[in-house]
């Protein structure tokens, strides 16, 4: 329950903050903290369905988005593991919308706009169409800049720019453009000028096919009057953050700054009008502020239903390491990026959520119509939640059996494996 108490938080030893921090609402305990980071997350309570995948995106505010494809990609894994086995094409049009390759000559305004758009938010994320405006900061920061990482041909953005307007959206390749050589940085012309126009926002992904980014003029993508919105640096800030607050529950400064990558001065610029709330967290070093509707669900009567599910690498539940390790006291590391012989978990080990806790992972792959859990490790007596997970993630992708290889620690096997059968 939440406790009233005056007075004032140390300030963040990271030195993250000079700022000493407002007097504190209430006091949460780390229980309460954990719990409302979950609700506001909607893994708590049994999954809202309602308004199925773009409720789930208007709710999150940012889905991250990569590459990696192992049981599904990370943007799929982020709606099953809230509203359960939703299909992956139910996933890519909630996003996206269905596929809808023009153009009649010349195109007219695609008949259904995106519900959607990608952009650098947490890092390259599918966002709801109606935060276009709030990110105009740094469509406005990009061309301060000038550049990305290479030079911006500008006779390139023309050339690009007229292509999409005489033939409608396209793709880097159907624009001529795309690697000069084998390295990843080494990009064509074509590719650097379509991506710096998605920066500066005069080029949209509309969608993606086969995993390309398939783009199109902004004027034509957008909504009339989301394009007409330009808001200053300080509403869009403040915007931000009072969504970051709203999908975080209870956070401090740099938990702020994280959700949309921004920088630590921009968020105490506008924090004391964001409409949060400033509280103390039990075992927190750092200020903390908690949005209103998490507040109020703590004060809620009743015992909330858990979720048992594996989270992607890429959940928002634990990109922030800091704070993951804050709120569950687990170490949580993308290991892809490691090399093989030095990864401890595996490559796509996936957190398992149940209770309310972190768990343990599962680092799975599959073959043929086996799901395969090439190395699980376990945390207590989660061995009937492990095998819960691994048999429904199964049946999601279409899996009809399950196969554990290695168990850490190996006294867990035995368990995981009868639980399994």
């Amino acid at each position: 329950m939440l406790r009233r108490r005056a007075g004032h938080c140390d300030p963040d030893p990271a030195g993250l903050t000079n700022l000493v921090a407002p007097p504190a609402a209430g006091v949460l305990s780390a229980a309460e903290a954990r719990r409302a980071a979950l609700r506001a997350q909607g893994l708590l309570g049994a999954p809202d369905r309602r308004g199925g995948v773009p409720a789930l995106l208007e709710r999150l505010g940012a889905v991250q988005l990569d590459t990696i494809s192992v049981l599904a990609r990370s943007h799929e894994l982020v709606a099953y593991a809230r509203l359960g086995p939703v299909g992956r094409a139910a996933v890519q049009d909630a996003y996206w919308g269905p596929p809808t390759r023009p153009p009649t000559s010349p195109p007219a305004r695609p008949p259904d706009l995106p519900r959607a758009f990608e952009y650098w938010s947490h890092a390259a994320c599918v966002l709801p169409i109606a935060s276009w405006p709030l990110f105009a900061f740094r469509r406005r920061e990009f061309r301060a800049r000038g550049r990305r990482w290479h030079e911006v041909p500008e006779r390139a953005c023309r050339q690009v720019l007229a292509r999409l307007r005489d033939e409608g959206p396209l793709t880097t390749a159907e624009l001529g453009g795309g690697r000069r050589g084998g390295e990843w940085w080494d990009w064509s012309d074509v590719k650097v000028a379509v991506e710096w126009l998605l920066d500066i926002g005069e080029v949209v992904c509309v969608r993606r096919e086969g995993w390309r980014r398939v783009y199109d003029l902004a004027e034509r993508a957008i909504p009339a009057p989301l394009l007409a919105g330009e808001p200053d640096d300080e509403t869009c800030l403040r915007g931000l953050v009072a969504a970051a607050g709203r999908v975080l529950g209870v956070a401090t400064r740099a938990d702020l700054a994280d959700v949309h990558r921004l920088r630590g001065e921009q968020v105490d610029a506008v924090v004391a009008d964001a409409g949060l709330v400033p509280v103390v967290v039990a075992g927190w070093d750092a200020p903390a502020w908690a949005h209103p509707e998490a507040l109020d669900a703590l004060g809620a009567s009743g015992r909330p239903r858990h979720r048992t599910t594996l989270l992607s690498p890429f959940d928002s539940l634990v990109w922030d390491r800091p704070r993951t390790r804050r709120l569950f006291g687990f170490g949580h590391k993308i290991e892809a990026y490691v090399p093989r012989a030095k990864r401890v978990h595996g490559y796509y080990a996936m957190p398992l959520l149940t209770g309310g806790r972190l768990a343990g992972r599962a680092d799975p792959a599959r073959e043929g119509t086996t799901l395969v859990a090439r190395r699980v490790s376990l945390e207590g007596r989660a061995a009937p939640a492990m095998a819960r997970a691994l048999r429904e993630a199964a049946v999601w992708v279409g899996c009809d059996a399950v196969r554990v290889e290695r168990v850490a620690p190996p006294e867990a096997a035995g368990p995981l494996r009868a639980a399994l059968a």
